[in-house]
């Protein structure tokens, strides 16, 4: 009866149940704790990659270690013709796709003086033009089934702009832009599109830093500490889920009160 009642509230319990997620970026980080965090909540979930198979193939086992559907897809999310690709396949053997998060995002930081075309070009595409690609391909199956929440990975660098970052800033600014966009565009067709704009994150690339320099970060804002990938993860399935079934065009800030 003891368990019974467990399974049962544990379904009660699942946001995204049955809907099927992808995500893009999901190697790593934030992109894997939201993969892990829909995977929990019941979802089926897509990710991409583009490291060997093998990899992607371990990452399945850890994401669904405790049970649920997590299936890698080698793709590139700045190539339009991957993308659409992708989505086809996903909807070939899931059946539609529910929940889009675009989160594949690059830095290449240096001041403008010294930025080249390429860095330029490579966070723009991948940052930016990614989102047009698999939010255009998601578009399709989203009309058919007249429902969809499709969620952009902007940051507060993009809200606010920071020296060195110029590439980085101009694509997560274009993608709260572009999320606003699609917000009114799809709004009468039950279609949703909102941004996250993370702050300081810690994860394992902000391992590498001076711990002074983090823990200056960290006092600085009114939280007192550096934000966790669970932290991003779960506003994702905030909106990802009915629970956000009237929002839509907004940029969620989670970053502990940096920017306000």
């Amino acid at each position: 009866m003891c368990n019974t009642l467990i399974i049962f509230e544990k379904k009660l319990t699942m946001l995204l149940k049955d809907k099927v997620v992808i995500i893009t970026g999901a190697s790593r980080g934030i992109g894997k704790s939201i993969a892990q965090t829909c995977v929990n909540q019941g979802a089926k979930v897509a990710f991409t990659y583009l490291s060997s198979d093998e990899k992607a193939r371990a990452l399945e086992a850890e994401l669904t270690a405790q049970g649920g559907v997590a299936v890698g897809f080698k793709s590139d999310a700045s190539n339009f013709d991957q993308a659409h690709e992708l989505v086809d396949k996903v909807v070939e053997q899931f059946g539609t796709v529910d929940v889009l998060v675009n989160n594949a995002g690059i830095t290449r930081d240096t001041l403008m003086m010294r930025m080249t075309e390429e860095q330029w070009d490579e966070v723009i595409n991948t940052n930016l033009k990614s989102a047009f690609n698999l939010t255009k391909a998601v578009i399709k199956p989203m009309l058919k089934a007249r429902s969809g929440s499709i969620i952009n990975m902007s940051s507060v660098v993009g809200v606010k702009g920071n020296a060195g970052q110029a590439n980085y800033a101009a694509s997560k600014a274009g993608l709260i832009g572009f999320t606003k966009s699609i917000a009114a565009e799809l709004g009468s067709r039950n279609i949703r599109c909102n941004a996250i704009a993370p702050g300081f994150i810690e994860t394992e690339m902000t391992e590498v830093l001076d711990p002074a320099v983090v823990e200056q970060w960290r006092n600085a804002i009114p939280l007192k500490r550096g934000g966790k990938p669970e932290d991003v993860a779960n506003a994702t399935v905030f909106l990802a889920s009915d629970m956000s079934a009237y929002i839509t065009g907004q940029t969620l800030h989670v970053c502990g009160g940096m920017l306000m």
